[in-house]
């Protein structure tokens, strides 16, 4: 819980954070200031994985969590720790964002993140994420880090939602009126849609790999504890 509490705050601190610094570096090119926003998240969720992944499977997640779960990886009880944890640490770190850089410690997002399209994305985005997770750890899971920090990346691009992907994110960043933010009437449905997403990506991957229920506690999240 920990683990999962450290890394998740460690996690919105880069959103944010880069988020800030990005806006006020950019000069208005909202271009160059979500490259720097998406190469400083990327880049920190790939050494978080790396760092945290041994102790606690590095969800920071919650989408990931009841999906891992769902296939036998945790038990559920440990899946309510694991959420908790996470959602809090989002709001550890959104709050370290805003001491940083001299901002309200408490603030509201006003950053509309609405319409069918964004929630499409996120669906979209939350679906490919639970696919790089369950295909690359099927045979390399060595790979998971490297493969969700590119995934990540990549899909803050290729989505009109920028790729939350992520329950915790988006509660915290609906607390947050800065460049990462989300309206808190807008955070629901994308939370939604993002369950969505984690579960239809499951469904099918039990359907491509059958054996994965089976595997997922050993491979999917490179845990110490659960090596045989």
């Amino acid at each position: 819980m920990a683990a999962e509490c450290l890394g998740t705050a460690f996690l919105l601190a880069a959103v944010v954070g880069s988020g800030i610094m990005a806006e006020r570096l950019a000069n208005g090119n909202m271009a160059i200031a979500l490259l720097a926003n998406t190469v400083a998240t990327g880049a920190t969720l790939t050494t978080l994985i790396f760092t945290f992944g041994p102790i606690s499977g590095a969800h920071f997640n919650p989408a990931v969590t009841v999906a891992d779960a769902s296939q036998g990886g945790i038990s559920w009880r440990d899946a309510l720790a694991y959420v908790a944890a996470q959602v809090s640490g989002a709001f550890i770190g959104v709050a370290v964002a805003h001491l940083m850089f001299g901002q309200d410690l408490l603030q509201l997002s006003h950053h509309i993140r609405a319409g069918g399209g964004q929630l499409f994305s996120e669906f979209v985005a939350t679906f490919g994420l639970l696919c790089v997770i369950w295909g690359c750890s099927r045979l390399r899971s060595e790979a998971v880090p490297i493969a969700v920090g590119l995934y990540i990346t990549g899909t803050y691009w290729f989505t009109a939602s920028t790729s939350f992907a992520n329950p915790a994110v988006t509660i915290a960043r609906a607390c947050t009126d800065t460049f990462a933010g989300i309206r808190p009437l807008d955070a629901s449905a994308f939370i939604v849609t993002q369950l969505l997403g984690a579960f239809a990506a499951t469904v099918v991957f039990r359907w491509l790999l059958p054996s994965l229920a089976s595997e997922a506690k050993e491979v999917v999240f490179p845990r110490t504890d659960t090596d045989p």
